[in-house]
């Protein structure tokens, strides 16, 4: 997938362009575009990152405190690439 080959190439305007082409952008691709963001320390990351939470807590059965967890994560991912594992364990649950 294109999408796929632009964010490991760490090409945020080809991620992008895929990810228009795409139309629906799921939570996982969302993420990896937020990572993506993050990594290449782009203005957009807040934005992304606050999007994906918003979309975190209204597509999946989760609580608050995981929420919390999820925000916390994100809040982190430039410093710490690896927090995203934790985001990923949310998106990937089941919607209710």
């Amino acid at each position: 997938m294109r999408f796929n080959r632009a964010v490991e190439r760490r090409s945020v305007l080809m991620a992008e362009l895929s990810a228009r082409e795409m139309g629906y952008v799921d939570l996982e691709a969302a993420l990896a575009l937020a990572g993506l963001y993050a990594a290449e320390e782009s203005p957009k990351f807040d934005k992304a990152a606050t999007r994906l939470l918003a979309r975190l807590a209204l597509e999946r059965p989760l609580r608050l405190s995981e929420l919390q967890i999820a925000a916390a994560a994100l809040a982190d991912l430039p410093n710490d690439p690896n927090r995203a594992a934790i985001v990923l364990q949310l998106v990937r649950r089941r919607p209710t």
